[in-house]
């Protein structure tokens, strides 16, 4: 689980023979350990232009090669070392193209000037190098389809209070992270300003991840009375993690609940208790977008911080401001009535942030270390085709 440990392996096996005849207090004895505690190891820090970062680059016919470079470093500079660890021709670089291969097939093109692209891709994304002219020729790997069996069983061991309160720390530290600059660099354009948007990508991947994820287990769970069982808890997670005020994830769970290949689900839906259809209804009222998201917005202002804001709409209403208003006017002056309604919305995000997330670890609480693993590592669908054929096949449709 942690390969930085294995070095250690030799230091820890005397330290535990040693232990018991030991007469030192057992404090002391623990500050000679030679490694950081587990809890250093797993919590998510800021990224930052200057980090290294591993990650693989393939070719058409999905051989790889594994790079590790500065976040900050730009598209044209991966091309032209990925291609000489590859093999590839070289005497025509220009003609080589840097693109995400999505597991639909779906192929994003990245500029030469693009940065911090790791952290950009998509759930189930693969970064890969072609020709120009043989682009048509990538597929997606086999492995980006996704896990074949759920998580069921495990989930069944873990309680809804326990999973939410896990979600939320992990989803609290990557919030933190966020520079509230990235968000205008990422409203007004990325390609202008050079910086990285690394720390508000892997916040908005969370929101897909956990959406996914949502749909994944419950598509792969193929008894009808573990799929209700898993149904309710959803539900009940969505529950706790209102109370703890993590919109985002809230959102994401009801947006993933109200996926067809989940709504499209009626018999599993009809042996719900009526308490929790009645709650899963009043989430779908809060998530209501008619006049201008109003119910959301209206329970917002009732919040406490902190809060973890539900970031999709926060950037559609940046965005909004952004198109909607010139930034220069009559002679190129500022518009700062424009600057005036960014900051506006900018200060929703110190206020949410304004106070330090401190939540009790629920009573009780069994098995946490194994579901704080299991939350920072989802594997999930994100291929839409295959969720719904999934769901085809636990319910056929009616003719």
């Amino acid at each position: 689980v942690y390969p930085q440990l294995k070095d250690e392996m030799k230091s820890l096996e005397t330290i535990m023979e040693n232990d018991s005849n030991s007469k030192e207090p057992k404090e002391q004895r623990k500050s000679k350990l030679p490694w950081k505690q587990r809890n250093s190891i797993d919590k998510p820090k800021m990224i930052r232009a200057s980090d290294e970062v591993i990650f693989k680059v393939y070719c058409a016919d999905h051989t790889y090669t594994t790079m590790k470079m500065r976040v900050d470093t730009p598209a044209s500079r991966i091309i032209r070392l990925a291609a000489d660890k590859l093999g590839l021709r070289t005497d025509q670089p220009d003609d080589l193209k840097l693109c995400e291969v999505k597991s639909t097939g779906e192929r994003l093109i990245f500029k030469e000037s693009d940065l911090s692209i790791s952290f950009g891709l998509s759930l189930n994304g693969r970064l890969f190098l072609a020709p120009g002219d043989h682009l048509d020729a990538l597929v997606p790997l086999p492995e980006q389809e996704g896990p074949q069996r759920g998580t069921w069983q495990k989930l069944e061991m873990f309680g809804s209070k326990e999973l939410a309160y896990a979600i939320t720390m992990h989803d609290y530290d990557l919030f933190m992270a966020i520079n509230p600059h990235e968000l205008l660099y990422q409203v007004f354009g990325r390609y202008k300003y050079g910086k990285i948007t690394s720390n508000l990508d892997t916040f908005m991947r969370r929101f897909n991840e956990i959406q996914y994820w949502i749909v994944t287990e419950i598509c792969l769970t193929p008894s009808p009375g573990k799929r209700v069982q898993l149904l309710r808890k959803f539900i009940k997670l969505a529950s706790y993690c209102k109370e703890y005020r993590n919109l985002n994830s809230f959102f994401a769970i009801v947006m993933g609940l109200s996926n067809i290949a989940v709504s499209r689900l009626s018999l599993t839906w009809e042996r719900l208790p009526s308490k929790i259809k009645r709650m899963f209804s009043e989430f779908e009222t809060l998530m209501d977008p008619s006049r201008n998201h109003r119910v959301y917005r209206s329970t917002l202002t009732k919040l406490t911080p902190p809060i973890i804001l539900f970031m999709p709409l926060l950037l559609k209403d940046l965005t909004f401001t952004h198109e909607g208003n010139k930034t220069y006017i009559i002679e190129g002056l500022v518009n700062f009535e424009k600057m005036r309604m960014l900051s506006h919305t900018m200060r929703t995000l110190k206020i949410c942030r304004s106070q330090t997330l401190q939540l009790q670890v629920p009573q009780g609480a069994k098995n946490l270390s194994e579901i704080q693993e299991y939350v920072r590592e989802m594997n999930v669908i994100d291929n839409q085709r295959i969720l719904n054929q999934l769901s085809n096949k636990l319910e056929p449709r009616q003719t």
